[in-house]
């Protein structure tokens, strides 16, 4: 060690130009079979050496410093998706409409879950109104619906009847006019 004590005097007193050789050679004992002593005992002197020469001798630590070996990349795996929650507040995507009367009723079922949904016109404001279902009301309106041609034919938890036909029909009857409605002006 007196050797790079002795180095470590002649970095205190030289100038910034006679400093670099000084480094170098600190750099190679550092770097030789007892670099892990002379790096120790750099820096511990270095603690209490001027700045400027505190500078010096931590570019020789940092010259001599040990690689680190590179760890491997960690590669990020995107989460398991969790199953959707299936009494989440829906939104129009989440279901599937599975019977479609012209005449105003509209049933739908949530792609997840047993829920169903049913949508028919308010007859005092006029605007559609969608209320879940209970498990009672789904079997009772499939039992009453069951001949119906407005079924959805391949929709989820649409009954198979017999006499449904290829789609949804056109109801017979007024057309456009709902029951209960007053006739158009001029009798048409």
């Amino acid at each position: 060690m007196e050797e790079v004590d002795r180095l470590i005097d002649g970095l205190r007193k030289a100038s910034h130009t006679e400093r670099e050789p000084l480094k170098q050679q600190l750099i190679a004992l550092a770097s030789g079979p007892k670099g892990a002593t002379v790096r120790d005992h750099i820096d511990t002197v270095r603690r209490g050496e001027l700045l400027e020469v505190q500078w010096e001798l931590e570019e020789v630590l940092d010259a001599t410093a040990p690689k680190k070996p590179e760890e491997p990349k960690k590669v990020v795996e995107a989460p398991p998706e969790a199953p959707p929650d299936a009494n989440r507040p829906l939104t129009a995507k989440d279901l599937v409409l599975v019977y479609d009367d012209p005449r105003g009723l509209m049933l739908h079922k949530a792609k997840v879950g047993e829920r169903w949904f049913a949508t028919q016109m308010d007859q005092r404001s006029g605007q559609p109104q969608t209320f879940e279902l209970h498990a009672a009301e789904i079997t009772q309106l499939k039992t009453q619906l069951a001949g119906s041609p407005y079924w959805v034919i391949g929709a989820a938890g649409a009954p198979v009847t017999a006499g449904a036909g290829a789609g949804p029909a056109k109801a017979a009857g007024p057309g456009p006019m709902m029951k209960g409605m007053p006739p158009k002006p001029g009798g048409r």
